[in-house]
């Protein structure tokens, strides 16, 4: 059986006695030897009259002390000791002030760091300071005194021990619910931080990725155009430099928002479904006809739904350009059926190998963006050649 931890954190009543208790607490044995030599000495100054004296007393007293000093190692050991020197010291002699202290002390430690056997000792101190009066011929009526008597001051050192177990057991459990409530905290922000990092993650592949994806294009045929027809050349490089500059506004608005620490940095809102027409628009700046539709009865959408319906229709539009070989077309449904939306995108083009293997992260991110909204995302090629993206997305998010 181990002793209860007393708690650090622990303040007493009286500050100025706490350097005392660090002091205890660090050097048990020493503390224990200074106590028993105050509370002995005062004892045996207490009681020093009608005790008599001669070095056994004196032998007796040391023994005390050296046992006392381990009572916190040793309550058992040390209770066993006490009472059986009491014992012997009354059976042979005058009563001893001392030996009884360090009884009442012995039992305390027991009440106060163990679980088992506290009774049992409580029980064997009452009768350790009983004992003498058993071979002595002083009565009834002076021999039940005495064991009243011991009973009285035995159950008042064994409440107290148990009171001041109960109380450190107590402050455990309180310093044990701090640590793991702070630990529990530290968890929840290391969580919320890397499902931050990965929304961060996923908002600069789509930014990126979309982009460059469309300023290739434009820049190919721009490249492409410069040979015969000049001013659309010139329009296409014009639609690079302006979706440069968009890319970078949004990678500006992004990194500000990682730099803040406070809730007074602007923020711009984020794309939603409204935006899909500047998206389709990019599209066909590049050259590659796209369109999109609606069905249904449109109903409002948490901005949570809608920013996920946008990136996943970007990424799907940018895959078109990056994988799909010579398409004539991309096309956008959306389907508004209450509770929820879906989005389907479709292409005409020969998928690249890098499409049919999976290869890449596209498929994941818009997937991971539909899960937020309680939804998901399938992909693959169409039956009639060409590649589909289709999105289901709800609304409770």
């Amino acid at each position: 059986m181990t002793d209860v931890p007393i708690d650090p954190g622990f303040r007493s009543a009286w500050p100025g006695i706490e350097p005392l208790r660090a002091w205890a607490r660090r050097h048990p044995v020493p503390a224990d030897l200074l106590l028993a030599c105050g509370l002995l000495g005062l004892a045996l100054v207490v009681g020093a009259q009608g005790s008599g004296s001669g070095p056994q007393l004196v032998v007796v007293l040391l023994v005390l002390v050296a046992v006392l000093g381990f009572r916190r190692r040793f309550p058992l050991t040390v209770l066993v000791v006490t009472a059986a020197l009491g014992v012997v010291q009354d059976l042979l002699g005058p009563q001893f002030p001392p030996t009884t202290v360090a009884v009442l002390i012995a039992v305390y430690t027991v009440a106060a760091y163990r679980d088992r056997y506290r009774v049992a000792a409580a029980v064997s101190a009452v009768a350790a300071l009983t004992a003498a009066g058993i071979g002595e011929d002083t009565g009834f009526g002076t021999f039940l005194a005495r064991l009243v008597f011991g009973t009285a001051i035995v159950t008042a050192a064994f409440a107290l021990g148990v009171n001041v177990r109960t109380r450190r057991v107590y402050l455990a459990s309180l310093h044990d619910r701090a640590v793991r409530a702070e630990r529990e905290r530290d968890q929840e922000s290391q969580i919320a931080a890397a499902r931050e990092r990965a929304r961060i993650a996923r908002e600069m592949h789509d930014i990126i990725a979309h982009n460059l994806s469309v300023m290739i294009a434009l820049a190919d045929g721009a490249a492409f155009a410069a040979r015969t027809n000049g001013a659309q050349a010139e329009a296409a490089a014009k639609h690079v430099s302006a979706t440069g500059r968009q890319a970078l506004d949004e990678m500006h608005r992004l990194l500000t928002v990682l730099r803040s620490n406070g809730d007074d940095s602007p923020r711009a809102p984020q794309p939603g479904i409204a935006a899909l027409d500047e998206l389709v628009n990019h599209v066909r700046a590049t050259g590659l006809p796209a369109t999109w539709t609606v069905t249904g009865r449109r109903f409002p959408l948490p901005p949570t739904v809608e920013l996920a319906v946008y990136r996943v229709a970007q990424e799907a539009l940018t895959n078109v350009l990056k994988h799909a070989v010579a398409p004539t077309s991309a096309k956008i449904h959306l389907t508004y059926d209450e509770p929820a939306v879906t989005l389907e995108v479709l292409d005409d083009g020969r998928p690249a190998p890098a499409a049919v293997t999976g290869a890449g992260h596209g498929l994941s991110g818009m997937r991971e963006r539909a899960s937020v909204t309680g939804g998901d995302v399938e992909a693959g090629p169409r039956p009639g050649g060409g590649w589909r993206v289709l999105g289901k997305f709800g609304s409770g998010a």
